[in-house]
């Protein structure tokens, strides 16, 4: 499993409303050199502070193939309410060669507190960028 490390980590305030979902958007994407850079928006309207939120990713190719590399996605710690952008190198593949990401399992999600919710559960995606994405 490949580790993407966040190349650039604008954060914004957002107001909580309550509604019990993590969101995650697949805002845009960029080939930078040999890699694909894909930047997201998470929110966490969980209604409780993330100490650790990481997510494991699977890649397809242009064909519509799954491939080998599994990705693992980490938001770090996420007050309630926080909406976060990261942006993510994929290393060795260009936006042009990934037709879809799916969001394969929550690798970690633990509240603050030490609990552990069900982020699976109640993860919501979306997608403004051209790549296919979700659950």
């Amino acid at each position: 499993m490949t580790a993407a490390t966040p190349g650039l980590a604008p954060a914004q305030e957002a107001q909580s409303e309550g509604g019990g979902a993590f969101t995650l958007e697949l805002n845009t994407t960029a080939t930078v050199g040999q890699s694909c850079r894909v930047t997201y928006v998470a929110t966490n309207n969980l209604g409780t502070d993330l100490a650790t939120m990481t997510l494991e990713m699977a890649v397809f190719d242009a064909d519509g193939t799954v491939t080998d590399t599994r990705i693992l996605l980490d938001f770090g710690a996420m007050m309630a309410g926080k909406t976060k952008a990261i942006a993510f190198d994929l290393a060795e593949t260009t936006c042009e060669d990934i037709s879809r990401l799916l969001v394969n399992d929550v690798a970690e999600c633990t509240a603050a507190d030490g609990s552990e919710p069900d982020c699976l559960a109640a993860l919501e995606t979306s997608s403004r960028a051209e790549i296919d994405f979700g659950l």
